[in-house]
């Protein structure tokens, strides 16, 4: 009686579930129909009621409707379009021998061209370029294999890295588009001090470097992992993977692995891959460590960007090393064997094995507690070491009576000639040389605090010399350093990428160790190719009216513009006979005397004596 009870009660459920099992597809179509004119009501009125503020919405809206609509024409219309234009593909095969060669005339060319007007007007940028064309030559003389050299890779790697650096550097949407997404980033990031306030509170992570920027690697990584569960980052590496393979003949396992760097860093970018790294060749194994040593992961960028170092710049400098990786480890170590990926169209991606989007959630945040801990032991372990190598260094040349000796001023003068060729002045190359060696015989992290140091200086607008030390670098040499540090190429990183490596595949120990000394040369070259492109396209950032400026400034606090307005004030100021005179525009303002006294203030110069 009961059980015939509880079946006749359950009777319109078990209906229920049937006609949604019957009609699943019609009721999932209603569904997203219902979702999308939900969507479609909220951006009209969002867009109704402020244009200017939904204009980010606007651009994801449209992006993602692209997307969207690539993805239905392609699987309802693309057999039929590559069917339509299968002659046009056969006519341009036939002409493709002679008119690659026309390609590359006009290309080269164009690019002689544009280098003479660019050039013409900053003579300067032509030692950043003389550095790129060095680098490059310098690994074609460590290659392994010098007359396997793929060029079609190399010089499309090279060739979209330029491609992307002019994009980003040199035009207004690309710099618009880049400054935009770095604020969002800087924004985003932000949303930590949420949790850790409440965990440590506001005192110590204000104070404490440990509360303050560890955190962020908690929250970024977690972050990821969401988007690895929602198949966002597979998309997105898949997406680039494919650029770099179709332009570069390059197989799709190494191009993967590199595309994932961008992202991920040097031992999770190989566990996309990892049921094909048992049977890739040395070249593509070289590849694969090169991509690593070339980019860094995203959870370390965030803490870079909460050091104050330019945001735009970091994730350009980690998009533009992918083709530029992939090119000098072809270069480098060229492909000899054959390959069993080569004319793969697409290979399967590794995914995570999380249930729901609350476990990748917490296993991300879990997964970076190991990250955290090994860089707060490797900063306390490597600051110690270099200051007891400091200590040793100044007592062997305290014997000899050089003072001062450390480890940084000798690699500001052994790496001096490289910071030179890389675009930075003169003046500022012991400095970028000094940060350059922290990077690859300490590691990355270091190197970008104190780059970090250097740049609030000069934003402070504190003297450029203290006398004999320098305070600050230009900010064309602060882009270039920015570059020149964004990898992972480092002493210490052989460890761990061999370590990661070869937990994936025991077998080929031997294979990985052979490789990687050569994959860590490439890698540091890559990001210094970077930074010799970054110097090629760098603008100077315009000043402004500093009549203006001073009009409107109080003179309290100090500045990177005051400091800059000052020293023009000073060059046209003139001290004759104890007279005080102004040239060029600053003659006709009435209160140049005044700006005068108050720039002596906060700074000193010859001219400051007449104003006493």
């Amino acid at each position: 009686m009961a059980m015939a009870w509880l079946w006749k009660a359950l009777q319109p459920a078990s209906k229920a579930r049937h006609f949604c099992k019957a009609h699943a597809k019609v009721l999932r179509i209603v569904f997203l129909g219902l979702l999308g004119v939900a969507y479609l009501c909220y951006f009209i009125a969002a867009c109704y009621l402020n244009f200017q503020r939904a204009l980010a919405l606007v651009i994801i809206t449209a992006v993602v409707i692209f997307f969207i609509c690539w993805e239905i024409f392609k699987k309802h219309c693309g057999a039929k379009v590559l069917l339509l234009l299968r002659p046009v593909g056969k006519c341009f095969q036939k002409c493709w021998p002679w008119l690659k060669w026309l390609l590359c005339v006009a290309l080269l060319v164009g690019l002689i061209v544009w280098l003479v007007l660019d050039t013409g007007r900053n003579p300067e940028q032509l030692i950043s370029l003389g550095g790129f064309c060095f680098l490059v030559l310098f690994l074609f003389a460590f290659s392994k294999h010098h007359g396997a050299v793929s060029w079609r890779a190399v010089f499309w790697g090279l060739g979209l890295e330029f491609l992307f650096g002019l994009f980003v550097l040199r035009t207004t949407p690309g710099t618009q588009a880049f400054q935009w997404l770095g604020d969002q980033v800087q924004y985003f990031l932000g949303y930590t001090t949420a949790g850790s306030s409440f965990v440590f509170g506001n005192t110590l992570i204000e104070e404490v470097f440990a509360f303050q920027t560890l955190p962020i690697i908690v929250f970024f990584s977690c972050v990821m992992s969401i988007l690895y569960y929602l198949g966002v980052m597979q998309w997105l590496i898949l997406k680039i993977s494919w650029l770099l393979q179709v332009s570069m003949g390059t197989t799709p396992t190494e191009t993967l692995s590199v595309a994932g760097n961008i992202f991920v860093g040097q031992t999770e970018a190989p566990l996309l891959i990892r049921p094909y790294l048992a049977d890739m060749t040395l070249s593509e194994i070289h590849a694969v460590m090169t991509g690593g040593f070339s980019t860094i992961a995203g959870s370390v960028m965030g803490a870079y960007i909460s050091f104050g170092i330019d945001a735009a710049s970091l994730i350009a400098a980690s998009v533009m090393a992918a083709p530029c990786a992939l090119a000098m480890a072809k270069l480098v170590y060229p492909e000899v064997e054959e390959s069993k990926f080569k004319g793969k169209a697409s290979i399967r991606l590794a995914k995570g094995e999380e249930r729901n989007i609350l476990e990748a959630a917490s296993n991300g945040a879990a997964t970076s507690v190991g990250l955290v801990a090994n860089i707060a032991a490797n900063l306390i372990a490597f600051l110690a070491v270099l200051e007891f190598i400091n200590a040793a260094l100044r007592w062997f040349g305290e014997m000899v009576d050089i003072e001062g000796l450390t480890f940084q001023v000798i690699c500001s003068y052994v790496l001096m000639p490289v910071a030179f060729l890389m675009g930075a002045d003169w003046a500022d190359s012991p400095v970028v040389a000094e940060l350059l060696g922290i990077k690859i015989f300490l590691n990355e992290f270091v190197a970008y605090q104190q780059l970090a140091t250097y740049k609030k200086n000069r934003l402070m607008g504190l003297e450029e010399w203290d006398g004999n030390r320098k305070q600050w670098i230009s900010e064309r040499a602060e882009s270039i350093t920015t570059f020149a540090l964004c990898g992972f190429a480092n002493l210490s990183s052989i460890g761990i990428t061999l370590g990661g490596l070869a937990s994936m595949v025991p077998q080929r120990k031997g294979d990985l160790a052979s490789v990687v000394l050569r994959a860590l040369l490439t890698g540091i070259c890559v990001s210094m190719l970077n930074a010799c492109l970054a110097g090629l396209l760098y603008v100077p950032t315009q000043v402004g009216d500093c009549a203006v400026f001073f009009s409107n400034n109080n003179f309290n606090s100090t500045s990177y513009t005051m400091y800059t307005c000052c020293k023009q004030l000073f060059a046209s100021s003139v001290l004759q006979n104890g007279t005080l005179s102004f040239t060029g525009s600053w003659a006709e303002q009435a209160e140049s005397v005044l700006w005068l006294k108050e720039c002596c203030m906060h700074y000193n110069h010859t001219s400051c004596a007449g104003t006493v």
